[in-house]
């Protein structure tokens, strides 16, 4: 009776073991393909909005009106973007992609982060100290910045039961460095109908 129920149990083991190894499934998918799992905010609301909003910033006045004036492209930084929204939104994702829209336009200059900076210039201060003459980079020699792009995201949840909508308003400004002006104000908005909604704010 005891080598039965030893037998069983192991079986029952098997069969559990079986059935966690079974439980997850993961699928590789393309990285620009659009999956809205719970409705929130994801890489493919990030990436479509900084690219919109890129491209509509550099097709403003403000960029040829700076060549012509100075006869070089503008310099711009991306300033702090502030996430006043309902739910947890990855704001470094979304300056990086950002980033990468106004340096791959070639339209700009980009310059480094205040954090980036600082990590540079601990950089030139050990070459003062340790590099060699013919490849020591000094200080003093940083591209300043004309411009500063910075923002915020909000939403607007409306909820009935398992029902929501939620609202989604990114907005952007390019800011003259030289006298506060504002040369471009940018906006988009996201709405999204959501069913059997579990996500809870």
């Amino acid at each position: 009776m005891t080598k039965q129920w030893i037998q069983t149990g192991v079986v029952a083991l098997f069969a559990l073991s079986m059935a966690a190894c079974g439980g997850t499934k993961v699928q590789r998918i393309d990285t620009n393909e659009t999956v809205d799992l719970s409705g929130a905010w994801n890489d493919t609301d990030s990436r479509l909005v900084s690219e919109e909003m890129i491209s509509d910033a550099l097709a403003r006045p403000w960029v040829a009106d700076h060549v012509r004036k100075t006869g070089d492209r503008p310099a711009v930084i991306v300033g702090t973007v502030r996430n006043l929204s309902h739910e947890h939104i990855n704001v470094n994702t979304f300056v990086n992609d950002m980033e990468r829209s106004l340096i791959n336009s070639g339209r700009v200059d980009f310059v480094a982060s205040a954090q980036e900076r600082q990590e540079i210039r601990d950089e030139r201060v050990d070459q003062d100290l340790n590099a060699s003459a013919a490849t020591r980079n000094e200080a003093g020699q940083e591209l300043g910045a004309d411009y500063m792009l910075k923002g915020e995201i909000n939403t607007i949840v409306d909820r009935e039961g398992k029902q929501q909508v939620r609202y989604y308003q990114v907005d952007l400004t390019m800011i003259s460095l030289a006298d506060n002006r504002k040369v471009w104000i940018g906006q988009k908005k996201i709405k999204k109908y959501v069913k059997n909604a579990n996500l809870r704010f």
